[in-house]
């Protein structure tokens, strides 16, 4: 599956998502954000077709370090993972890796909902949907699309595990420095991580389409996601 990075100048851990399930190559791309996104980067974008980017960071992500575009058209959809402040939610904090997988499905439900609405539509593809480094937000929300078309839980770790390599942290944690410039420590991801969002979804909800209808995506949109993503 190594063969679905692609060299982005500019952007890591660049990749097409498709090709597990019936969801089709070309038209789903994951990657880190598009902050540094180089002028030949840009071109290869184009070249690609791209028609919306899909920022899951934090309004104050997206400030310090907004995507760069160097002329292209595409439309950007900002739906953040996470909510904007802790206050805005009656639920500890993750505090580490493990705890956020388990927080992220219970908060992120209205975020991947609206990813789900707007990648029905036949004009928003191609589509590259990015986080900081697109491993974690970014993880779980190409995971649910992917189970949505169908992959196994196999393909969807598999395609998962990738950031390890696209990152360089198949060799450790790797310090980094965040947007309010701190160093921090990037951690590699593990395939009992996505399990866990993945079960905290069906042990909840039953299955992943059930979990989306409760935040109100309709039987018409997952349809339509189906009919605008499938091979």
């Amino acid at each position: 599956m190594t063969d679905a990075f692609i060299d982005i100048p500019g952007v890591r851990n660049f990749r097409d998502a498709g090709g597990i399930g019936s969801l089709r190559r070309g038209v789903l791309y994951r990657s880190g954000s598009l902050h540094t996104l180089t002028e030949e980067g840009a071109r290869k974008l184009k070249a690609l077709g791209l028609r919306t980017v899909v920022d899951l960071r934090s309004p104050f992500e997206q400030e310090i370090w907004p995507d760069q575009r160097h002329g292209l058209d595409h439309e950007t959809l900002s739906v953040p993972t996470l909510p904007a402040n802790r206050e805005d939610v009656d639920l500890p904090w993750p505090e580490d890796q493990a705890d956020l997988y388990l927080f992220m499905p219970e908060t992120a439900g209205r975020s991947l909902a609206a990813v789900v609405r707007h990648l029905a539509t036949p004009q928003a593809l191609p589509v590259v949907v990015h986080c900081a480094v697109g491993k974690d937000r970014t993880g779980l929300t190409i995971a649910v699309l992917q189970s949505l078309l169908g992959a196994s839980d196999a393909d969807i770790t598999a395609d998962y595990l990738l950031s390890n390599v696209g990152l360089g942290l198949d060799k450790g944690p790797a310090p980094y420095i965040d947007e309010t410039g701190t160093e921090r420590v990037s951690r590699p991801v593990s395939a009992e991580l996505i399990a866990s969002s993945l079960g905290w979804i069906r042990t909840h909800h039953g299955t992943v389409p059930d979990y989306l209808r409760s935040h109100g995506v309709t039987e018409a949109e997952l349809a339509a996601l189906h009919a605008n993503l499938s091979v």
